[in-house]
């Protein structure tokens, strides 16, 4: 978070939010005078997330039901939209960078945060095993107008063989 420079007030995007483990930190970074979206393409992901936040009195956290295409995000509104663990999920991956560059404002951040393919590994097999490689992303951001800005330190996951997450952050040119 700090990375992306996410402060109270700021309005962010948690692309493919799942049981919204990165909603809820991002939530209590923001505060009630900023705005989480929660976004997801399974119904269950985000009406679980709406109860917890219901329970919690986290009014400002805003449940997207998304496509396969579109992220459904307020125009060019947010401050960041973060993608974990979801990126090699997507197919239309065109569709889907022009709805986070129509979700940002001008100057605003796209983080991708995801599993590195193995060199030489084709596409096909990437995606069967939940990796996509970071070349593949950076073309597809920069395609579709984004600005490469920097690559964070990444992680490894001890448990599985050959597994370092990248951690990418473009830019929406103002």
């Amino acid at each position: 978070m700090d990375a992306l420079h996410i402060q109270p007030g700021s309005q962010v995007a948690d692309i493919g939010a799942g049981t919204g483990y990165f909603t809820f930190h991002l939530a209590q970074r923001v505060g009630a005078a900023g705005s989480v979206y929660a976004v997801d393409v399974q119904r269950a992901a985000l009406e679980d997330i709406n109860r917890r936040a219901s329970a919690l009195a986290l009014t400002h956290i805003t449940t997207i039901l998304g496509t396969d295409n579109d992220p459904h995000l307020p125009p060019e509104s947010l401050d960041v939209v973060l993608v974990v663990n979801t990126y090699h999920e997507l197919r239309a991956y065109d569709a889907m960078m022009q709805g986070f560059w129509r979700g940002l404002k001008g100057g605003g951040l796209l983080a991708i945060i995801d599993c590195e393919a193995v060199p030489g590994e084709s596409l096909e097999n990437s995606i069967r095993h939940h990796r996509v490689p970071s070349s593949a992303v950076r073309d597809e951001a920069t395609r579709n107008g984004f600005r490469f800005l920097r690559s964070e330190l990444g992680f490894v996951d001890p448990a599985t063989p050959y597994s370092y997450w990248y951690f990418l952050i473009f830019e929406r040119p103002s």
